[in-house]
């Protein structure tokens, strides 16, 4: 049933895709959950998910627009608050894949999106007229920009990690019920996030609108 996936397309359509115009930019913002730290610390290798698409797409970002800042927001997102540092992934990441993760400026204490924002802003201190950057996954897209705005920072979505192919997919059965409920999985996440960070205040609206 087309269930999970209409719920996830209804995320990942609210944002558009980003069209670079050549303006200016100040910065690029890059959300963590792309990697896999309780891998990376009992294993000690670089691990990844299926969310990596938001690095690779800021990277492409950070090399067209070279004048721009490069920031990275994650830290340990665990309950217990030990297992390890996001941050830390990425720059072992970045470091073996080439790239000069001095260029990169990392924000290493959030455990959320509202405080991937807070801390940020704090970090890097926007001015009003500056344009900045977000990259995460489309179907978080809603959430994250909820939270920026909820603190005053206006940012410009850059939606990527796009898991269904649009609203044809709602004709197309799940190629497995493995997909299907990964789907309304992954959806029912975000719905349920978007609900509790609006009831906390944490977002400016339920659904946040472009």
């Amino acid at each position: 049933m087309p269930i999970g996936t209409a719920f996830q397309l209804m995320l990942e359509e609210r944002f558009a895709l980003f069209v670079d115009d050549g303006r200016p930019i100040a910065g690029i913002i890059v959300l963590g959950g792309w990697t896999d730290t309780e891998i990376a610390v009992s294993r000690d290798v670089v691990a990844v998910n299926d969310a990596t698409e938001r690095f690779f797409a800021a990277q492409a970002l950070s090399r067209r627009h070279p004048e721009a800042r490069l920031v990275f927001t994650g830290g340990d997102g665990s309950f217990s608050g030990d297992v390890g540092n996001e941050a830390d992934d990425v720059m072992r990441l970045t470091r073996s894949l080439g790239f000069d993760d001095r260029a990169v400026i990392f924000e290493r204490r959030s455990r959320n999106t509202y405080e991937n924002a807070v801390f940020t802003k704090a970090l890097v201190m926007p001015k009003p007229d500056e344009r900045w950057l977000m990259v995460t996954s489309a179907a978080h897209m809603p959430r994250s920009v909820g939270c920026f705005r909820a603190i005053g920072f206006e940012v410009v979505p850059v939606p990527v990690d796009f898991r269904t192919r649009g609203r044809s997919d709602l004709l197309r059965p799940a190629r497995s019920l493995a997909e299907g409920l990964s789907r309304l999985d992954l959806a029912f996440r975000e719905w349920a996030g978007l609900l509790a960070y609006w009831l906390s205040g944490r977002s400016v609206a339920l659904f946040p609108a472009p």
